[in-house]
């Protein structure tokens, strides 16, 4: 069973940041998070500093807690610690740097 809390939103009304643990695998560009046994996944290509998000993808059954939005926000983190433009490649990222312009400027 599932027992997760919603991190949708905090108590001061704000989704606390990376609420699931996430690991970053460059070898393979990957990002994963496995929660109550399920494997979540963004995968990414890089090349020449750009990094081209190409697929997301949370099981149905834990769509909604927020998982694939931490997935997003880890692997914009990296991108911007390591200097690497984003083009968002898949809809999920498209969506989400629509509504999170605080990563406008991670853009390719």
């Amino acid at each position: 069973m599932l027992a997760l809390r919603n991190p949708a939103i905090s108590a001061a009304g704000k989704r606390p940041p990376m609420s699931y643990p996430i690991k970053h695998d460059a070898e393979a560009s990957l990002f994963t998070s496995t929660v109550n046994g399920q494997l979540s996944l963004l995968q990414y290509r890089l090349k020449d500093g750009v990094m081209k998000i190409v697929h997301t993808e949370v099981p149905a059954d834990l769509a909604g807690h927020g998982i694939a939005s931490d997935l997003m926000r880890a692997a914009l983190e990296v991108a911007r610690t390591n200097g690497w433009r984003v083009i968002p490649a898949c809809s999920y990222a498209k969506v989400f740097l629509e509504r999170h312009p605080e990563y406008a400027s991670l853009l390719a």
